[in-house]
């Protein structure tokens, strides 16, 4: 791999991970239209890596009183009331019931994804899936519901479906939590906030992989340009969608996922 196409493949990534627009997909069509492929072992853990602090640079803050009220909460002596009256407590747990679906998914069904990753024909069909998924954000009254275990729970089955390539982890976590009446920004928040462990999960089974399996060695410099431009451009990619979502528009990103998906149906069969 050279300079060039990690910093392709780490903008790539960056991108659309956060983006409502799937990063599976993508990787995918890059590979079949140019040849680039981010198969490499080490190479998708140090772009995960550099999603992964992206996340943690935005919100830093959320996630230190999370932890700090996760273990006051598990050592206190009434922790029913602490869920009750910290709301950062409340959150912890709620991002450890969504991690639930995720974590089956990925003990349970690894082989199965592995064996449909590079269908083609699948990520134009769930790419326009992501797309009327987003299309039916338009119409959602939102209404300010707090987040509590269903919900959560909820969201989680919704991330667990973009295992599949071609569906938006944050488009379908977010949309879930519109649909559910959860405000935009809670819904943003908590769905970024479950990418923590997802991402986290991601990078153990790679290094599983990696140990058990023959990888074609990466320059160090290479890799810390894919997982610089990762993050870059991940953090940059949180802000504007955030921003996206405050002003109403997250169905914006709908026709983009049609035309892809019809593009990758048509052409790239």
């Amino acid at each position: 791999m050279t300079y060039l196409e990690s910093f392709i493949l780490g903008i790539v990534q960056g991108l659309t991970e956060f983006l409502p627009v799937s990063s599976s997909g993508h990787l995918v069509i890059f590979q079949k239209l140019f040849g680039i492929s981010s198969d490499n072992i080490s190479f998708e853990i140090f772009v995960h890596f550099g999603t992964l602090l992206s996340v943690i640079a935005v919100y830093y803050l959320d996630l230190w009183k999370m932890i700090k009220s996760f273990v006051r909460g598990i050592t206190h002596q009434d922790t029913g009331y602490t869920f009750k009256n910290d709301s950062y407590f409340r959150l912890s747990i709620f991002v450890i019931i969504g991690t639930i679906p995720a974590v089956f998914a990925g003990l349970f069904l690894k082989d199965f994804i592995t064996s449909i990753f590079h269908n083609v024909d699948l990520v134009g069909i769930t790419l326009i899936v992501t797309g009327l998924i987003l299309l039916s954000t338009r119409f959602v009254k939102i209404e300010g519901i707090s987040l509590n275990i269903g919900k959560a729970l909820l969201i989680g089955v919704a991330q667990m479906f973009a295992i599949l390539p071609g569906i938006s982890r944050s488009g379908f976590t977010i949309s879930t939590g519109l649909f559910q009446g959860v405000s935009r920004v809670e819904s943003a928040r908590f769905s970024f906030l479950l990418a923590v462990p997802a991402i986290l999960g991601a990078m153990v089974l790679q290094i599983g992989d990696f140990f058990t399996a023959d990888t074609i060695g990466i320059q160090l410099g290479v890799l810390l340009v894919g997982l610089i431009a990762s993050f870059i451009v991940g953090y940059i990619a949180i802000r504007f969608l955030l921003r996206v979502l405050q002003s109403g528009k997250f169905s914006w990103f709908a026709p983009y996922c049609f035309l892809l998906g019809l593009f990758v149906l048509i052409f790239l069969k």
